[in-house]
């Protein structure tokens, strides 16, 4: 068995401090911890309205600390959870820890750094199994 040695962690944190990065331009904040939170909260919105295969699917494409989070209180037995624009805005709102209001820019602007990082295809592929409604909040152009 070999040894992880500690470039291999430091690149793990490398890539993940990249998406991190790019969230965070994308928000127009310095607020890492803000970053860090919507991004997740962006993640397991995504996650649970997916079936099994197409969330694996797309985890696959995350860094490796990203994909913990991702899977993080996953229960796969109950997925794909089916809410509409109102039931994601308010779970969005309360795990993101931001107002309403918010939502839509917020859920907007992750979603053009996830775009930045992952395979060409597999962002759509994805979105494809999201309700019309939800998909149209997550592509709004920015203002």
């Amino acid at each position: 068995m070999s040894a992880t040695h500690p470039s291999d962690f430091n690149h793990t944190i490398h890539t993940a401090n990249i998406w991190l990065k790019s969230v965070s331009e994308s928000l127009g904040t310095e607020d890492r911890h803000l970053a860090h939170r919507v991004l997740r909260t962006w993640l397991h919105t995504l996650r649970d309205r997916l079936t099994v295969d197409v969330a694996a699917h797309f985890a696959a494409q995350l860094p490796e600390l990203l994909r913990g989070a991702y899977y993080d209180g996953w229960d796969p037995s109950i997925v794909p959870i089916k809410y509409d624009r109102e039931g994601y805005v308010s779970r969005f709102a309360h795990e993101a820890r931001i107002t309403v209001e918010e939502v839509p820019k917020t859920a907007a602007a992750v979603t053009v750094a996830v775009r930045q990082h992952v395979s060409p295809g597999q962002l759509e592929a994805a979105l494809e199994q999201i309700p019309h409604d939800i998909r149209s909040l997550l592509l709004q152009p920015a203002s």
